[in-house]
Parts: C-alpha cells; sequence; structure tokens
C-alpha cells in the first residue's frame, strides 16, 4: 500500500521517544531559511513514511528528525507516504503490528526500553539523545554508508553510547565526531549497518 497524505505537523504521532536535538536544529535553520513556496517543495520531495492507526491518526515510522525540525521552523504541513493501512487494529494490536514490521522503536536516551504507551503523541515531546546526533554527524561525515535498516542510527548510537563520553558530546562536539568517525571504521564496529573500513 503507499498513498500519498498531506498532513498538519502538530497531528504526527511519534513511533519513537528520541531524536537528535542537534541534527534537528540543523535541518530546521535549513527550513528556515527558505520561502514558504521552497519549504513546501522541500517537504513534499522528501515524504515521511506514515502508517494509519487507529482513529485514522497517522503514525510517521521514520524522519523524524524532519518532522520535528518542520515544526520547530513553524512549517505546518508536511506530506506523507502510507505504507499500511491499521486504523482497523486496537492499540494493543496495533504496536504489536508495528513491531513487528519494525516500525516502532520505544528506547528512551539511555538506550532502556519503554511500553508503547510511554510514546509521546506529537513530535514536539519527543526527547533529545545526543548520541543520536552523533550517529546522524558521523553518518553524514561518511563514516559508515546510510541504510535503510530498521532503526539503523539508533544501533549507532547505543555503539557510540558506549565508546565516547557523555561531556566530549557537550563540550567538544566535533572532537567526538573525530573519534566516533574511527570508531566506525574499526573492525570493533564491523557488524553495524553500514559500516566500511577506513
Amino acid at each position: 500500500m503507499s498513498k500519498l497524505h498531506e498532513s498538519t505537523i502538530h497531528h504526527l504521532h511519534p513511533t519513537q521517544l528520541t531524536v537528535g536535538m542537534r541534527e534537528v536544529h540543523d535541518k530546521m535553520k535549513r527550513l528556515q531559511h527558505m520561502q514558504p513556496h521552497e519549504q513546501q517543495e522541500f517537504m513534499r520531495a522528501h515524504l515521511i513514511p506514515a502508517v494509519l492507526g487507529p482513529q485514522q491518526r497517522l503514525y510517521i515510522t521514520d524522519h523524524h528528525h524532519l518532522g520535528r525540525a518542520a515544526y520547530e521552523a513553524d512549517v505546518k504541513t508536511g506530506f506523507f507516504e502510507v505504507q499500511a493501512d491499521l486504523s482497523a487494529l486496537d492499540m494493543d494490536a496495533f504496536w504489536t503490528e508495528m513491531e513487528k514490521s519494525a516500525w516502532v522503536h520505544p528506547l528512551d536516551e539511555f538506550g532502556v526500553r519503554h511500553h508503547f504507551s510511554s510514546i509521546p503523541n506529537h513530535l514536539e515531546k519527543l526527547k533529545d539523545d545526543p548520541y543520536r546526533s552523533l550517529a546522524g554527524f558521523v553518518r553524514n561525515a561518511g563514516g559508515y554508508e546510510k541504510t535503510h535498516a530498521a532503526f539503523a542510527e539508533f544501533l549507532w548510537a547505543d555503539f557510540f553510547r558506549r565508546h565516547i563520553e557523555a561531556e566530549d558530546l557537550h563540550h567538544r562536539f566535533d572532537s567526538a565526531v573525530e573519534r566516533a568517525i574511527a570508531l566506525a571504521q574499526s573492525d570493533i564496529a564491523s557488524t553495524l549497518p553500514g559500516h566500511k573500513k577506513a
């Protein structure tokens, strides 16, 4: 199933608990420098995948950073490609199906799993995971390949969480990115999606 929807950003439902706010702010600044018609063209060119859930709500399954950035930049609507219609299910069955399809990631900024009911109802309530930002910056710098593997950046974030000190993310972020690139291309990261040798 694939159907194009236009929807208000505020009414979108996340399928995860966190985003990397440093990455969100980068995307937000890019959107803020666009004229309104350019913003709409950009959003149409970057469709956000979603699932139609109970009560006909749209649950986005990827591009949470773009969605949150659009909200922060006061972009009112976005464009969404509906991957499945699960609107006939109750909430418990809905989340069960979402997990089967790897469309939900209920882990917090410490890598701890929570009940699906802990996932916020709106993008603006997502919490910051600085390691998710680190994973995004390392990918953009060529530290590993972009991949369609489910929640690949979160796997990288959890890897970096075990190797890069939290203080460095807050006070020496550029240095932390350089260290993380070297780690990403080392043998200890060889099992992660998108890994590539230096």
